[in-house]
């Protein structure tokens, strides 16, 4: 097996992606492995794949995590509602990963208590020994001790909790991460290793000779380039448009994707001043509701809403937006105004087909990796938290279609590499905020260019910082400035900043509540 791609330039944590292109599209030679989609899914399984010795290569027609993985509910958990079903080899197998993915990957992984409200004896009994027995499956991986608590100490654990029939609450741990940073830190880990992570690099077709996928034709989104890059096996990490892939090869293809709709509020930290989150384990539409503190703010979510085809930047449905502001309602002591919104956001869920749940919310979160007859490997399904261990599986399956014989896998000892985007500032006027409400910098700006392959004035205020995703009309005022910075370190024109703002300001309207009709 080749080591990587050998000269991918990422000394001192720093990724080029006009090297690493060149490379790609330069270079006259079978790849290992080519992953399509730089999701958590595809980066998991690129990094997985470079770490055990095959040459890699992997494109994302957007930014990295510009889809789903960077719009999730910020948790790595091991599934409390899972406990109810029984199935307790998944939640332990999810708090594994929840632990590893801690230590390595510490500036991006953080314990989060969370509480529970009950109001009755038998809630408070029910839920607290259920969420010891959760304790126990995460073993020595565990984060905090499982208490059971009066009203008096829920509520100061929560001191906006809504007092009228509490009776007390449980108090458990989980952990909260940067969805959005930690996949350019699985992309910077990748090409460290010697792979090639590449952004705004579709995949336009993929190249099928007897029978057989060989490769795909790509193209640079800025360039217009068109390469092709062939590799011994190809891995389908496309999310909710792994079928419109599938397809290129295998037109007939039957359907292997449930697509559903996850939305969320962000509010002020007001609504959730402790250090504490909050935990519902059931709401109407069968779901857990959390409301968690994140970046200053309140993060609530989520819904389960079916959706009939993918769309980039979906946009959270009235009705969803209703409903998180109802369930939250039931819960806080003070109600969730229109006014109250400062940004809200939807993530799609690829589900696998083969779940014949009626509702979206009670299809597992297990993965499926299918393999064609063409020999694409295919995944659908899974979640953040497991990440890894999905893209363990996927490549023992590309060794075994690759030929290749069996190699261990080393990714849960492997330290992931956080970067930039979580390194201290100087003091310089460069670390001035950029914006009164948000936490944006000159610095990171640069940073996001220079080192994190940042192209647009989305990929630094959405996934480098997290600024449109906590406030959109801040992120809107500040876009003009970021603009001009991020034209100065890309060597663009005046007329690109101009472009950018504008674009900016088209997609920040998917982050922008949308009034019920009355």
């Amino acid at each position: 097996m080749a080591k990587g791609a050998g000269t991918g330039e990422t000394l001192g944590g720093v990724m080029r992606r006009e090297r690493l292109l060149a490379e790609a599209a330069g270079a006259s030679r079978i790849w290992d492995v080519l992953v399509i989609g730089g999701g958590a899914t595809g980066l998991g399984t690129a990094l997985d794949a470079a770490s055990r010795g095959l040459s890699v290569v992997l494109l994302e027609r957007f930014d990295f995590a510009s889809e789903t993985s960077s719009r999730s509910t910020k948790l790595v958990h091991g599934g409390v509602r899972y406990l109810k079903q029984g199935r307790l080899g998944l939640v332990r197998a999810s708090l594994r990963e929840r632990g590893i993915l801690r230590q390595n990957a510490p500036g991006l992984v953080r314990p989060l208590p969370f509480i529970i409200p009950v109001h009755s004896a038998w809630q408070k009994a029910f839920y607290g020994a259920g969420l010891k027995l959760y304790e126990g499956l995460a073993g020595s991986l565990g984060l905090g001790d499982t208490e059971v608590l009066s009203a008096e100490a829920a509520s100061r654990e929560l001191p906006t909790l809504r007092k009228q029939g509490l009776r007390g609450g449980v108090k458990y741990w989980d952990a909260q991460f940067n969805d959005a940073l930690l996949a350019v830190s699985l992309a910077r880990t990748l090409a460290a290793q010697g792979g090639l992570p590449l952004n705004y690099c579709e995949a336009t077709a993929l190249l099928v000779r007897e029978g057989r996928v060989f490769g795909a034709r790509a193209r640079d989104s800025e360039s217009g380039d068109a390469f092709e890059i062939q590799a011994r096996v190809i891995v389908n990490a496309a999310g909710a448009w792994t079928d419109d892939l599938r397809r290129q090869a295998e037109p007939n293809a039957a359907p292997s994707v449930r697509i559903s709709q996850g939305a969320h509020l962000v509010v002020g930290r007001e609504f959730l001043p402790g250090p504490g989150a909050l935990m519902v384990p059931q709401t109407e539409d069968g779901r857990v509701l959390f409301a968690i503190p994140w970046m200053d703010r309140c993060l609530i979510g989520t819904t389960d809403t079916p959706v009939d085809q993918a769309r980039s930047h979906p946009m959270p449905l009235p009705a969803e937006v209703a409903f998180l502001r109802r369930e939250a309602g039931r819960y806080l002591d003070q109600p969730i105004g229109p006014e109250n919104i400062l940004s809200v956001f939807a993530g799609l869920r690829p589900l696998p087909s083969s779940d014949r749940a009626r509702r979206t919310a009670g299809v597992s979160r297990e993965h499926h990796i299918g393999v064609s007859p063409t020999g694409l490997i295919s995944v659908t399904g899974g979640k953040w938290t497991t990440y890894r261990a999905m893209a363990e599986e996927i490549v023992d399956t590309a060794l075994r279609i690759g030929g290749w014989p069996p190699r261990a896998c080393g990714t849960a000892g492997l330290a992931i590499d956080v970067g930039a985007g979580e390194r201290a500032g100087t003091g310089s006027p460069d670390d001035e905020p950029l914006h009164p409400r948000l936490p944006v910098t000159a610095r990171q700006v640069r940073a996001a260019a220079d080192e994190d392959m940042a192209r647009t004035v989305e990929d630094v205020l959405a996934r480098r910082t997290r600024c449109l995703f906590m406030d959109v009309a801040a992120a809107l005022e500040v876009a003009p400035r970021v603009a001009s910075l991020l034209a100065e370190a890309l060597g663009r024109p005046l007329s690109w900043s101009e472009d950018q703002c504008r674009r900016f300001a088209q997609i920040a309207k998917n982050y922008q509540l949308v009034p019920a009709d009355p």
